[in-house]
This record gives C-alpha cells, sequence and structure tokens, in this order.
C-alpha cells in the first residue's frame, strides 16, 4: 500500500476525524429511470449536509451510486470549495472487468478527488465490506440508496445502526 492516498491519510488521519464527514453507501444497479430524481436528491442531501457544517465525505469509487455521490460532491465543490472527495477503493484492480466508459468516468473522479484510498493491494473477498466500514468508521452520517434486503449496501447502513451512525436513506424519499 504506497500510494498517494494511503500515505495521505497516514499524515491527515487527525485533522480529518476534526471534521463532520459523510460517506455514501448505495447499489450498484440503479434503474435508469430512477436515476434523474435520485441525483436531484442527493444533490440536496449534499447541500443540506454541508450546511450544517460536513466538509469531507467519502465515496466508494464503485459503479452505480458510489458514481452518482462522487460526481454530486465534485459538482458542489464549485460552489463550496472547503469540501472534500475521498475516493475509497476497495482494491487497486477494482475496475478489472469493467466497460471502458465506467473506467473512464473512474479515472476522471479519482483524477478530480482530494486523495483516494486503496484499503487492499488486490481483490479479494472480503475488501467491499473493509472498504465500507473504513467509510463508515470515519463518518458522522451515512447517506445511501437502499431497496434490497441484502447486499452490501444493506450491510454498510447495518454497520452504520450497530455503530450509532445516522443514515440517510434517498430511496425512501
Amino acid at each position: 500500500m504506497t500510494s498517494k492516498g494511503i500515505s495521505l491519510k497516514i499524515e491527515n488521519e487527525v485533522i480529518f476525524k476534526m471534521l463532520v464527514s459523510c460517506c455514501f453507501s448505495g447499489h450498484r444497479d440503479i434503474p435508469e429511470d430512477k436515476i434523474p430524481q435520485i441525483k436531484a436528491r442527493l444533490r440536496a442531501e449534499v447541500q443540506k449536509q454541508v450546511g450544517k457544517g460536513a466538509r469531507l465525505f467519502y465515496a466508494g469509487g464503485a459503479r452505480g451510486f458510489d458514481t452518482l455521490a462522487a460526481l454530486t460532491v465534485l459538482e458542489c465543490k464549485k460552489r463550496n470549495p472547503q469540501i472534500v472527495l475521498i475516493l475509497c477503493c476497495p482494491c487497486q484492480n477494482q475496475t478489472k472487468g469493467w466497460n471502458e466508459d465506467d473506467i473512464v468516468l473512474h479515472e476522471y473522479i479519482k483524477k478530480h478527488a482530494d486523495a483516494c484510498i486503496y484499503v487492499s493491494e488486490q481483490y479479494y473477498s472480503g475488501c467491499m465490506h473493509k472498504r465500507n466500514r473504513y467509510m463508515a468508521d470515519r463518518s458522522d452520517v451515512c447517506i445511501c440508496y437502499l431497496t434490497a434486503v441484502t447486499g452490501g449496501t444493506k450491510y454498510t447502513v447495518d454497520y452504520c445502526i450497530r455503530k450509532g451512525i445516522p443514515y440517510i436513506n434517498l430511496a425512501e424519499r
């Protein structure tokens, strides 16, 4: 783990803990007809959290909701340059098997994020959960898009509940 993101995390962990922070968790597959309203809800919720003092946003770097969330934070940074986007990837080869368009979008987000952290060198069966716990453990609130009763997002929301971290489910609005 010798990426620039890891060294940034180690050097600034104490500073990051002092900032009000949010993480995102959501499904990779989102129905096309739902995307415009999810984008609008994300934009409104990020702005609301910024208004409450949030400065640090952790996005998981996956396709679907994570991508929408990261792009929303980057859009909001234009009006709120004080906010920070940390892209938290489960492993360095996360995009293996992705299509070209998704890889290009991921690289765009990575380039414009304030930092990129890899929680594991290579993919293994638990690295997604490790990434989700990493983000939740550093967050004051979780903004999610949860519509299923199983899967990684459900795992993350349940983890937040156990840790006493409030969550806002944009699928319920």
